[in-house]
């Protein structure tokens, strides 16, 4: 079993001999680093998952993989190194005395497959940072240090004073170093400290690929508490109802998704990405830079944060979706039960029916019978008559242009609900998000309003403005051309 220790900053975390002898027998990390098989676990799993950035790979190709890489060690080392095969290293790696690979099964697949641990990946990472550098920035952490303490001290402040004053200082500061440049004193980087900033970068790039797989896990365990604590839990159904469903995803509104929300909602703007896109080309064309060889997968580094950010972002869709499933599965076996207890009663009711009961069955204290008097019946009004006026008809403009009545817009409602419910066949709940990604909107933000019309009877609506969710759609700007448009909405969720 995989045990997480404290982490590092914590009161209970200090080096200790019980700390460390805790961590030596129970973290698979370290378990990793003992083993006779570090070598292959570590070089195998980097040249398959973190090399090329891959988060899930199905059993068949990984063991296909696997079984090409012993193959070139049996070649050097001799056929009897490695003797298992593929599919039992595998396994073995999965299992959770070792716990270095995650294996599960993903919706519509019934073939098993594997993703690294967070504790392999720091394994991997630790191994990696042992091979010397060359060169070690030093100036540049301390700046980003400097940086962060700045933003911590400024958005901290309460005072509006406070920060008005500290905004003026900046701009003095701007102000004289735009003069400064204007007289021709500009301070250019060196190729050291270009080399310092951009190894710094490379590095923080590096952790954050790595940090998605931590998230992910944090995100598995968040659920597992949850449910652990519906299962456990004594209270009536309307606490349990209160408590987890009154707050529509308990994943989504955790620290860890919310931040993880912001940087996702921080990378899929578009001109932050396009911004982000033009300093690394400009970056990776200096000479300096060049001649540290960054490697073609640093050029494209913010993709494969899209991608790693988008395989974490299906994790916490389908996690909020299994938990919402959790609650209905309880809540209906709920129910059962409450069937199972009339159906008690009724059989008990039926065995007794023709055993006549013995003295008195029910008493009242008293008969009346209901008076009601004629005066208290309410008197009889006449109807309104309205009255219309009589206006002659007059002819109108002959010349008025009548094409603007033809180009209306329709949205037909009924499409619409007959969509949301084919959604809701399958789940008891949807966002707006979802039902508008499986059916792309036709006409636009009329299409989208006649959405929040449709709750009635028969189909229920719920709205989270704590949570804003993005829409798209295709149009057709002044020119012809075709332009994709989006609206950032609250979370509206349909219920049946």
């Amino acid at each position: 079993m995989h045990v997480e220790a404290p982490p590092l900053g914590s009161p209970d975390a200090s080096l200790t001999y019980d700390r460390l002898d805790f961590l030596l027998r129970n973290h698979s990390a370290w378990r990793l680093l003992r083993s006779d098989h570090a070598a292959l676990v570590a070089s195998f799993l980097h040249s398959a998952f973190v090399g090329p950035n891959k988060r899930v790979l199905p059993e068949s190709d990984l063991a296909e993989t696997l079984e090409d890489y012993l193959f070139g060690i049996r070649e050097r080392a001799g056929e009897n190194a490695f003797p298992k095969s593929a599919l039992e290293y595998l396994d073995d790696w999965a299992q959770p005395q070792k716990e270095w690979l995650r294996k599960f099964y993903i919706d519509g697949s019934d073939e098993p497959h594997f993703d690294l641990t967070p504790s392999t990946e720091k394994a991997i990472a630790w191994i990696t940072s042992l091979s010397g550098r060359g060169f070690i920035g030093t100036e540049s952490r301390l700046l980003t240090l400097f940086e962060l303490l700045r933003q911590i001290s400024a958005g901290a402040e309460t005072d509006p004073k406070a920060r008005v004053e500290e905004l003026n200082q900046r701009k003095s500061q701007i102000e004289i170093e735009i003069e400064r440049v204007r007289q021709g004193d500009m301070h250019v980087l060196d190729d050291t400290e270009l080399k310092d900033r951009f190894q710094q970068f490379m590095q923080i790039s590096r952790d954050l690929l790595s940090d998605f797989r931590e998230v992910e896990q944090n995100f598995r365990s968040l659920d597992r508490q949850t449910r652990e604590r519906i299962t456990l839990s004594e209270g009536s159904k309307k606490d349990l109802l209160d408590e987890f469903l009154g707050k529509r995803d308990a994943i989504a509104d955790s620290d860890q998704g919310r931040s993880f929300r912001a940087f996702w909602d921080f990378l899929m703007s578009e001109d932050r990405r396009d911004e982000f896109t033009s300093l690394l080309e400009r970056a990776l064309a200096l000479p300096p830079i060049d001649e540290m060889n960054p490697g073609t997968r640093m050029r494209r580094v913010h993709y494969d944060w899209m991608d790693a950010g988008g395989h974490t972002q299906r994790t916490v869709r389908d996690l909020s979706r299994q938990l919402r499933q959790f609650l209905d599965d309880r809540a209906q076996l709920e129910n059962r039960r409450i069937m199972d207890l009339l159906r008690g009663i009724e059989k008990s009711a039926l065995a007794l029916r023709d055993i006549a009961p013995t003295g008195n069955i029910t008493e009242i204290e008293g008969a009346a019978a209901g008076v009601n008097l004629p005066m208290e019946r309410p008197l009889y009004r006449p109807r309104t008559k309205h009255v219309v006026n009589e206006i002659q008809l007059e002819v109108g403009d002959e010349d008025l242009d009548t094409s603007a009545l033809y180009a209306q817009v329709v949205v037909d409602k009924s499409r619409l609900l007959d969509h949301v419910r084919r959604v809701l066949q399958n789940q008891s709940q949807a966002t707006l998000q979802e039902i508008c990604e499986l059916r792309p909107l036709e006409h636009g933000l009329a299409e989208l309003l006649a959405y929040l019309q449709l709750p009635g009877d028969s189909l229920k609506m719920a709205v989270d403005d704590s949570a804003t969710e993005i829409v798209l759609w295709r149009a057709k700007s002044a020119s012809g051309l075709p332009v994709t448009k989006a609206a950032r909405v609250p979370r509206v969720i349909f219920m049946r």
